[in-house]
């Protein structure tokens, strides 16, 4: 049964792919060399048999000349060569005819090989070169009018092509034979150059098949940065950088996870083990219970916000942006957190800069609350008893604007980079907190559209600036 035409081509498909990129660029390299090698061979044949040719109907007018020069007429009328020493390279087949048809002259050549045709070539006389049949090989005849003496009278002379044949059978077996070895030669090369051009890249998958997630620090061999290998192997080495700075920081990860997580699985523990060494009334079980309870609650509460973080990181943890106002929304998380910052006889300061009809975002505003509940806590901890916290609402042209300055002692200016990394506190951290706050917030920002930064940080305190989407005119009247 014939295989489909899809068939086949998903067949030659697969053999295709199964070798090697180096046998696939030699036989693209043979293949191209097989097209021009042949083109070549075409071109130089064609070239030759022209010439060849051209040089044989000149031979011919030669002949011609000297050969009219050399017949002359007898006293009796007839006509006579007047020249005999010829050689077998030299001789020519030769006719004279008379106007009419009848043939006055030929030389032996002409005897020994008659041609059909030549009295009829005689009858015409259009001075043109004329191949004839002829069992061994087509001769090219030239007639021509001429005199000699007073006689009119018609000469033919005549070559034949067998030598020039011979010649042009040689050239071909020549280009015939030649022309498979040159592509062989040059497969061997292609070969040859595609190993050596694709050795570096075989060193490279050597090296990479050698590193494993215990020896990210290796890296690919650059020998010359410029070109295409070494341009892939410092792009390896980039990507090799990002897995090992990922890898670095998933350990730290897990490593700061179970410690943050290890603390109120402790506690627990502790208190249940407490609660079991000895009978006890029911309001001492009770307590014992609210602790262990207290100790889940924070427990669940590191487990949500550590959830909230991936999501944010995915770009999952946000629903499709709603258009709300900034400023009663700062105001509303300002109420929200009064009650910790009276403890600490903390006041916070809500500002709105410029228009009256507040500020307009577009964003999430779940997540935005979520973020600016975070600022305002972590301003709330840092910042001195009797501090204050303000609150800083604005709009630029493309933007909507939110300021949490508190009034504590400022970032260390070593901490600034790392103040946004998950889990980071400051090695002279006092207050309590795992850490995440920061990393929450602008994971939730940039959900929505927007960012996170710090916009100034010094003795007088820190000012966090969260810069969302500012909602279109459109859509603020449709919110209205």
């Amino acid at each position: 049964m014939t295989p489909a035409p899809s068939e086949r081509s998903e067949s030659s498909g697969r053999w295709w792919r199964s070798h090697n990129v180096r046998v696939r660029l030699t036989l693209w390299y043979v293949s191209a060399m097989l097209v021009v090698l042949a083109v070549y061979a075409a071109v130089v044949f064609t070239f030759v048999r022209r010439n060849a040719s051209a040089a044989l109907d000149t031979r011919i007018r030669s002949d011609f000349q000297w050969a009219s020069a050399m017949v002359d007429e007898t006293s009796e009328g007839g006509i006579a060569w007047s020249y005999d020493d010829i050689t077998d390279e030299e001789s020519f087949w030769f006719q004279v005819w008379s106007p009419d048809g009848t043939l006055l002259y030929q030389n032996i050549e002409a005897r020994n090989s008659p041609l059909d045709g030549s009295r009829e070539l005689a009858l015409t006389a259009d001075d043109a070169v004329v191949a004839l049949d002829h069992p061994v090989a087509p001769v090219r005849v030239l007639t021509r009018r001429g005199r000699i003496g007073d006689t009119p009278v018609v000469i033919q002379v005549a070559r034949s092509e067998a030598a020039m044949r011979a010649e042009l059978r040689q050239l071909a077996l020549i280009l015939a034979f030649g022309l498979p070895l040159a592509v062989a030669i040059a497969g061997l090369g292609g070969y040859t150059l595609a190993r050596r051009a694709l050795l570096p890249i075989e060193r490279m998958t050597e090296r990479a098949r050698s590193i494993t997630a215990e020896r990210l620090h290796d890296r690919l061999p650059v020998h010359n940065p410029d070109d295409e290998m070494g341009r892939l192997a410092t792009v390896f080495n980039e990507t090799l950088a990002r897995l090992e700075g990922s890898f670095d920081q998933m350990r730290r990860f897990t490593a700061d996870v179970s410690h943050q997580l290890r603390t109120p699985l402790t506690a627990i523990r502790s208190v249940g083990e407490v609660g079991l060494r000895e009978h006890r009334d029911e309001a001492a079980y009770r307590g014992i219970i609210g602790s262990m309870l207290e100790e889940a609650d924070r427990l669940a509460s590191l487990v949500d916000r550590l959830l909230m973080l991936s999501r944010a990181e995915t770009g999952d943890a946000c629903a499709p942006a709603e258009v709300f106002d900034l400023s009663a929304l700062a105001e509303e998380v300002a109420g929200h957190l009064e009650v910790l910052a009276e403890e600490k006889r903390q006041s916070i300061v809500c500002e709105r800069v410029g228009g009256r009809d507040g500020v307009q975002a577009s964003a999430d505003r779940f997540a935005v609350r979520q973020a600016l509940i975070n600022l305002v806590d972590n301003a709330i901890k840092f910042s001195p008893a009797g501090g204050e916290i303000r609150i800083r609402v604005q709009e630029t042209r493309d933007e909507a604007i939110v300021e949490v300055a508190d009034s504590g002692a400022g970032i260390d200016s070593e901490a600034r980079a790392r103040i946004f990394d998950r889990f980071y506190r400051a090695a002279d951290a006092e207050t309590p907190g795992a850490g995440l706050g920061l990393s929450i917030a602008k994971g939730a920002v940039e959900a929505s559209g927007g960012r996170l930064r710090l916009a100034a940080s010094g003795p007088s305190g820190s000012t966090f600036q969260i810069a969302l989407p500012r909602a279109k005119p459109s859509l603020r009247r449709a919110a209205v």
